[in-house]
């Protein structure tokens, strides 16, 4: 889906209840921002960053943190969320939780199996040519996207194995997805119907083709409730949290979700994670990579949970994809889903310059990424009932191989580069622009957050 994003900085408000060298005391970092794009308007809200670094022992750990963020988007879109993370809340016990509610109205789908649903560009150009037309082949500019509307609590509790480097994780979510057609009157708000960017009303979209197809079965098609209860194990030997010089992070376990809880059906995930920091020039150059592995072990699991990549913990908004600003930069969002997944990030980091404003600790930081995935195993898709619904539901000359290649995934690959602000090390505002490698995988994304990837 082609979007045009724009973020103006309006500002970096920045206060500590104790202000010296090793920081200490409660420091928060406020971003107002405004953002913009096509489908969804403008954005306007705020971000918000607390620590408490206590004495300044820890720094630059601190003992406790919160994060809110409050923001909307004009076509109605928005971002509520309470974050609070702590090791010093429950004694000898890391806990994370997570509120927050989500409403999307232009969430994307493009199938399932990476390359083996066909991404057709024409169907969502909607640039005009010389002549002020569209392409011939053009359908709508959000054929591939569908409402999503997300609520979420999260816990996820992290403990000690003895004295060493060697944790247990454990957690419990409750989510609640509400999935929807495309509201098409709330996009076309403002648009006359002659207007070249007004979207046909009677225009479907893949999401729509897969429902009324058969491919979603009717009780997954609306969305439901998602209780999971996840346990396993990690090493964590980094020599901090925000931006690791050294040190590995790694992590697995598993997510189960029972029937008896509220799902559509009962299944279980399994989930690897190994990340490796590498110091190049001390305090100023690294290397990280991270490798990722997914796989469905039992069950029926909902296309609407499909995309979530299992962590121990959550770093940011959201941990779906993969495609996107927190799993593959530069792939289109949801690119690549399946039963199984491999995916993997590399980076050179560089602290180019480090300054002392405001009584802060800043630097500013450069990061050049290469990042890459593929489906180990398929979600299994009938091109026969998608044959049989073409027959007497399809455009004229319409066939299955519009939407299914047939193939096997390949290698899904993006590369690009970053711009980091961090303060104190631990506030960290990013910008990252990632090109995709393969056109069936879009052409170039843009995304503004906070934090490094990992």
């Amino acid at each position: 889906m082609k979007k045009l994003s724009l973020l103006l900085l309006t500002g970096l408000l920045t206060t500590s209840v104790m202000a010296q060298e090793a920081k200490t005391g409660w420091n928060f970092g406020a971003l107002p921002a405004v953002t913009y794009s096509t489908d969804q308007g403008f954005q306007y809200g705020a971000l918000v960053n607390l620590f408490d670094y206590g004495d300044g022992s820890i720094y630059p750990d601190y003992f406790h943190k919160i994060y809110i963020e409050a923001s909307t988007f004009t076509k109605g879109s928005s971002i509520l969320r309470v974050m609070y993370d702590s090791d010093y809340l429950i004694k000898g016990i890391r806990y994370a939780v997570d509120l927050s509610y989500m409403p999307d109205f232009a969430y994307d789908f493009y199938g399932f199996n990476g390359f083996g649903s066909v991404y057709n560009m024409a169907w969502v150009d909607d640039e005009l040519d010389a002549n002020g037309q569209l392409d011939p082949d053009y359908r709508s500019r959000l054929f591939y996207a569908m409402q999503r509307h997300l609520f979420r609590f999260k816990n996820d509790f992290i403990g000690n194995i003895g004295d060493n480097n060697w944790h247990w994780n454990a957690g419990l979510s409750i989510q609640n997805f509400k999935v929807k057609d495309l509201d098409v009157s709330k996009f076309n708000k403002g648009k006359d119907s002659e207007d070249p960017k007004y979207l046909d009303p009677d225009e479907p979209t893949l999401y729509e083709y897969y429902k009324n197809s058969g491919l979603l079965s009717p009780d997954e098609a609306d969305g439901g409730w998602i209780t999971g209860i996840k346990g396993g194990i990690s090493y964590d030997s980094r020599d901090q949290r925000a931006c690791p010089m050294s040190g590995i992070w790694a992590e697995t376990g598993i997510e189960v979700v029972p029937e008896f809880l509220g799902a559509e059906s009962s299944f279980g995930k399994l989930y690897l994670t190994w990340r490796q920091y590498f110091t190049l020039k001390e305090d100023d150059l690294s290397f990280a990579y991270r490798l990722g592995y997914q796989q469905t072990l039992f069950g029926d699991v909902p296309f609407y949970y499909q995309g979530q990549v299992i962590v121990s913990e959550l770093r940011g908004a959201l941990s779906e994809g993969l495609g996107g600003s927190k799993t593959i930069r530069g792939l289109l969002r949801n690119r690549v889903i399946g039963d199984g997944f491999a995916y993997g990030n590399a980076e050179l980091r560089w602290k180019m310059v480090r300054f002392n404003f405001i009584n802060q600790n800043f630097y500013i930081g450069t990061n050049y990424f290469f990042d890459a995935c593929v489906v180990t195993d398929p979600i299994e898709v009938s091109e026969a009932d998608l044959a049989a619904y073409l027959v007497t539901n399809g455009s004229p000359g319409e066939t299955v191989n519009d939407f299914l290649s047939g193939d096997k995934d390949g290698l899904h690959m993006a590369a690009g580069l970053g711009l980091k602000i961090a303060m104190n090390e631990n506030f960290i505002i990013s910008a990252d622009i990632g090109k995709a490698l393969k056109e069936q995988d879009g052409d170039m994304e843009f995304y503004i957050g906070l934090n490094y990837l990992f």
